[in-house]
């Protein structure tokens, strides 16, 4: 590997042993056998390293979803969009840390234009990736009006379970929940209060 992406796998180790805010540019060089001055030479600044992991480890983290909805045999888009919120449901915990450092990336992309641009790029490739698992072809067959609806509505149902997760984990809803959720919001008569209709 480079020195650029001993720098990034070093970050990335980090992340998921120490987490975002308690990673120094130190740990980063003891992680990744690089010298302390090639951040800045590389990335600029600590900051912008980080930041760059988190984005790549997202990315990687995204990649188990496509890999559990792949493995499966189903040319249902109902079916993978089931097998979408388990993987993500099932992946929430071990990828605490990564979720924490994602979230303070998106609020450092208010004040650094190189973050936002990094992000802006990212949600697009992501929407584009979601949209095409759930519908069973390749991402360049996704056109944008694909992207601007059914991508960005599962990258928000995505993004806010993850919200959910880390602010109250215990009110995360069942694999069943969530697509009897989903159901009643796409149902012509639109969802039912518990305990039916009043009378």
């Amino acid at each position: 590997m480079s020195q650029r992406e001993d720098l990034l796998a070093g970050a990335k180790k980090c992340l998921a042993e120490k987490g975002y805010s308690k990673t120094t540019a130190r740990d980063i060089a003891a992680a990744s056998g690089a010298h302390l001055a090639s951040i800045g030479y590389h990335f600029g600044s600590k900051d912008n390293l980080m930041n760059t992991a988190v984005l790549e480890a997202t990315s990687d983290w995204g990649d188990v979803f496509e890999e559990a909805v792949r493995e499966a045999v189903t040319e249902s888009p109902e079916e993978r969009a089931r097998l979408l919120v388990t993987a993500l449901l099932d992946t929430l915990p071990e990828q605490r840390d990564l979720l924490v450092a994602s979230v303070q990336a998106y609020a450092q992309a208010q004040f650094d234009e190189d973050v936002r641009t990094a992000l802006q790029e990212g949600i697009g490739e992501g929407r584009r990736a979601l949209a095409a698992l759930v519908l069973g072809v390749p991402p360049e067959r996704i056109d944008p009006v694909t992207t601007a609806g059914l991508g960005s509505m599962l990258y928000n149902i995505v993004s806010g379970y993850v919200l959910q997760y880390l602010v109250d984990p215990d009110s995360l809803p069942t694999v069943d929940q969530a697509m009897d959720g989903l159901r009643a919001l796409l149902s012509e008569g639109g969802p039912e209060p518990a305990g039916g209709a009043a009378g």
